[in-house]
């Protein structure tokens, strides 16, 4: 227990520090403790080292709202969930934002564990039948989406070059530098470019409103709905192969719509964030599957049992709600400033980043899905087709098609 409680406290203390910067993944943590493994079993022991890596994911689905609502950078799992977020902060609701996203991470964390221990204990056995289905419920979704679009042919063609340009990233991701988080480095400037600086580019000037918390305006009803929403889609991407939290994003977003209920979709979108991280270490211990750079650097390890990083995860989320909630105070803070400035400095420290993480080549794809990002607002469209960068890889994936 000593162990389990040493390892979730330097996870909550780590995934407190990557979730609190923009554009870093718990993936990127995960790369360097993996670097350091041999120091740190000696010093903490294989258990302990575990704990933490569980921890620090779990905290960092929390904290990673501060950045997005504040600074509108994206978290590769959260990056449609940044645009009403930061909305709500341009508003002078930046407070009240990053604490709808925590409540829903929170009820994820309730939910999502019972759910869990279940698809571990049911879902193994019918694990083919899911594999073949993922990309045609894909399709249904997109589908979906154009067809409700009020520009359904601009629509498809942004889904369809954004889709290209995720081919194209994730195929010659070797060409980018893997200093810190291996090649999975390379969704930063493809989802940062896409959903961050875009946005950031096209913001109005002037001064960032005074932040005022009026409390959370959302009815209990919607609140019920949008935690399970949200818990769902992050347990079926979470378990589902090829899938991660931003494919969940993009079918909540043809369910809720981020631009009609921006509330609703910020706490669904956090809360599928945090039930995908739930799991995936279920999925990992049922299939030996890996869903993120967390679970790769988990089965590098001599792991304890499922119901012990589960401890671990489940005292890290009540932790993390706590300092998250600690932080969404300091939203009084960025009142009065100029939003002009801020922003520049924001774009200059991810484009920085993104030469360290993921060198030239990384680089070239962030300016590529910039200027892709910047299309739907000069046509007055919903960024969410953007989210073809993700889901055409994985509806290629799914079908067994390899791409050149």
């Amino acid at each position: 227990m000593i162990e389990i409680l040493l390892g979730t406290i330097l996870g909550i203390i780590l995934g407190t520090i990557s979730g609190i910067i923009p554009g870093v993944h718990a993936n990127t943590l995960a790369g360097i403790l993996l670097g350091l493994q041999l120091a740190l079993i000696a010093v903490l022991g294989p258990v302990a080292l575990a704990c933490t890596l569980f921890a620090a994911l779990i905290t960092h689905t929390f904290v990673d709202a501060v950045p997005s609502t504040f600074l509108g950078i994206p978290d590769a799992d959260t990056s449609l969930a940044v645009l009403p977020a930061h909305a709500l902060c341009l508003e002078g609701n930046g407070e009240e934002a990053v604490r709808i996203a925590a409540l829903g991470s929170a009820c994820a964390m309730i939910i999502a564990v019972p759910l869990s221990i279940l698809c571990f204990l049911l879902l193994p056995a019918l694990q083919p039948y899911f594999d073949w289905w993922i990309g045609i419920l894909l399709i249904a979704t997109v589908g979906y989406m154009v067809a409700t679009s009020e520009a359904p042919g601009w629509g498809l063609v942004i889904f369809f070059v954004s889709g290209i340009l995720g081919l194209f990233a994730l195929r010659y991701a070797f060409l980018g530098w893997h200093t810190l988080a291996g090649g999975s480095a390379i969704l930063m400037p493809l989802l940062t470019g896409l959903f961050g600086i875009s946005v950031l580019l096209t913001a109005s000037r002037g001064i960032v409103p005074a932040q005022q918390f009026q409390g959370i305006r959302m009815d209990d009803r919607t609140m019920v709905k949008s935690s399970l929403l949200g818990t769902v889609a992050g347990v079926a991407v979470g378990w589902l192969p090829g899938l991660s939290t931003a494919s969940a994003n993009g079918v909540l977003a043809s369910v809720i719509g981020y631009e009609k209920d921006r509330r609703a979709y910020i706490l669904a979108t956090n809360a599928a964030n945090t039930a995908n991280a739930f799991i995936g270490l279920a999925a990992l211990f049922a299939l030996s599957r890996m869903r993120n750079g967390v679970m790769a650097a988990l089965s590098e390890l001599t792991l304890p049992s499922m119901s012990e990083l589960m401890v671990a995860g489940v005292l890290a989320a009540c932790a993390a709600y706590g300092i998250t909630i600690w932080f969404s105070r300091s939203a009084c803070r960025i009142g009065n400033i100029d939003s002009f400035a801020l922003n520049r400095a924001v774009i200059f420290f991810v484009v920085i980043l993104c030469i360290v993480l993921t060198g030239p080549f990384g680089l070239v794809v962030l300016v590529l899905a910039t200027a892709l990002g910047l299309v739907p607002h000069f046509i007055n469209l919903p960024r969410v087709y953007c989210m073809g960068a993700i889901m055409v890889p994985v509806i290629v994936y799914s079908f067994g098609i390899a791409w050149v």
